[in-house]
This record gives C-alpha cells, structure tokens and sequence, in this order.
C-alpha cells in the first residue's frame, strides 16, 4: 500500500530527465528566509563534497517541487549560485557544479568578521564558554572534511 505521507525534505536523489540528480538535505526553519536557507544549504552541500564539480545540479522546477517552494524562489537559488560561481549553465546539459569559486579580496575577512561576531553574540546570549564554541567548531569543520557519503537511487 502506497504511503500518503508526504516526502521529508532530505530525500537524496531525484530522476531528471533520466539523469539521478542529488537534493539538497536540510529542513526549512520558519522565521528565516527561504532562499538563505537553500543558498547556505547548497554552498553546504558544495563544500561537504555532497555535489561534485560536473555533476548536475536539480533543476529550478525539481527543486521547487521537492522543496516545496515557490518556484521564482528556486529560480533566484540557481541564479544567486550561478551569478557567485558555484554553479554553471551548460546548454543541453543543464546546471552543474563549478569548481568552487576564489574568495574575492576582502570577502574572507569581512565574512568571517561578520560570522564570528554573530556566533560570538549569540554564545554568550546561551552561556557558552569559549572552549564549548571551539569545539563545536572543531567538530563542525571536521564534518565538512569527510567527503558525505550519499545514496544513490
């Protein structure tokens, strides 16, 4: 008997004509913008070694639909990536991934400036000690090293 569940979010992979495209794995949060959300998760996904360069990329009405988003949303996702290099349109081909992209001159300091008073601020909001943050972030980075293992359909 089929299922009237719907479908969670982290499903791994979805048929695009005929090529197994890899979704994103991550759940919405209300109260943050959609398209935040779906741009850290792909540049996540990017950095994780969950999508490698060349590989196809879903395209704006699959991600839509398995997101569950508008789908001028998904459409600003895939232009905001393209525009930044994390992703590339081939004709014929579809969007795939880049090579990641160079840090411009300034934008390594100015965002780690940015991230880190963020973090900083909302630890101290919790009462985190700073050794609890460098090891959150210790363990954060080591993740992200492991290249993610994902099933294929």
């Amino acid at each position: 008997m089929r299922s009237l569940l719907p479908k969670p979010l982290d499903s791994y992979a979805h048929t695009c004509h005929g090529i197994a495209v890899t979704l994103l794995r991550f759940q919405l949060k209300p109260g943050q913008s959609i398209f935040d959300q779906v741009v850290f998760a792909a540049k996540k996904a990017f950095i994780s070694g969950e999508f490698q360069p060349g590989q196809a990329f879903p395209s704006v009405r699959t991600l839509a639909a398995e997101l569950k988003i508008h789908p001028n949303t998904a459409h600003k996702v895939v232009q905001y990536l393209i525009q930044e290099g994390w992703l590339e349109s081939r004709p014929g081909i579809g969007t795939v991934v880049a090579e990641p992209p160079e840090a411009r001159a300034g934008e390594r300091r100015r965002i780690l400036q940015q991230e880190v008073e963020q973090l900083v601020v909302e630890a101290k909001r919790v009462g985190l000690e700073l050794e609890e943050i460098k090891e959150a972030i210790e363990a954060q980075w080591t993740r992200l090293e492991k290249p993610a293992e994902v099933t294929r359909k």
